[in-house]
């Protein structure tokens, strides 16, 4: 793919457009996967707040999950200092860059995308809103400039698709066409594409195509989760992260 396809691009701006119209059926079963990650990580984009997730159905992600991987006190990076504050930081200090990134369900990879950079991190209000003015060039690029490096895989199991996106570059393991299992990993977190830090997203959706895509909801089988506020640890059989949550598989 191009980045500067402008076919592609014309499909983003459309997608966006049909995505303002689109109603989500409340009534759809959710797709039922396990994390696609272990040790602790933080839910910081989840349906259980919000719907759409992102703000938007554009590409399949009104159900979408946000998770950054933390250590035992909730922290992202190895180090915080004036860049913390004022500008952007080395991709390096976050604690998820190169975590494995794992299958959360058996099924076929329908599509990869690899080669995108890893680029630097943002936390500044600064540099978030420097950022947030880039969005329409990103848009404009195409499909890698938003998801980054990515993987999508056909579920063996339900006629849905999944996307996991933002891989760190060069680390994707499979290939299109190939049979995955659970937990088989297909890549590592990375800060490619749309994200201002290293983290993975993730959603679930009718298609395999971004561009007609239409979101499903979620449920993850037998994780821990630990509350915002708390430090108790809870084993949860079925359900969905809540805000700012700690998971990590069962």
């Amino acid at each position: 793919m191009r980045e500067d396809d402008p076919t592609e691009a014309a499909g983003l701006r459309a997608a966006f457009r049909a995505a303002a119209a689109h109603r989500p059926d409340p009534t759809t079963p959710p797709v039922d996967l396990r994390l696609p990650f272990s040790g602790p990580w933080l839910t910081v984009r989840t349906p259980a707040r919000r719907v759409p997730s992102h703000g938007t159905h554009a590409f399949g992600q009104t159900y979408a999950f946000d998770f950054v991987a933390v250590d035992a006190g909730r922290r992202t990076a190895s180090a915080v200092d004036w860049r913390t504050v004022v500008g952007t930081e080395p991709v390096h200090r976050f604690l998820g860059l190169g975590r494995p990134v794992l299958a959360p369900a058996s099924g076929r990879v329908v599509a990869v995308h690899d080669g995108e950079d890893d680029h630097e991190a943002r936390r500044s209000p600064l540099s978030l809103l420097a950022y947030g003015a880039t969005q329409g060039s990103r848009l404009s690029r195409g499909i890698g400039a938003v998801a980054g490096n990515h993987v999508v895989l056909a579920l063996e199991d339900r006629a849905a698709f999944v996307l996991l996106a933002h891989l760190q570059r060069w680390s994707v393991r499979v290939r299109a066409g190939e049979h995955v299992s659970t937990g088989d990993q297909v890549g590592a977190c990375g800060n490619s594409g749309n994200s201002t830090q290293p983290h993975l997203h993730l959603h679930a959706m009718d298609s395999a195509s971004l561009l007609s895509a239409r979101g499903l909801p979620i449920a993850f089988r037998d994780y821990r989760a630990q509350p915002a506020r708390g430090s108790d640890w809870s084993h949860r059989e079925l359900g969905v992260p809540g805000w700012r949550e700690v998971v990590e598989s069962g």
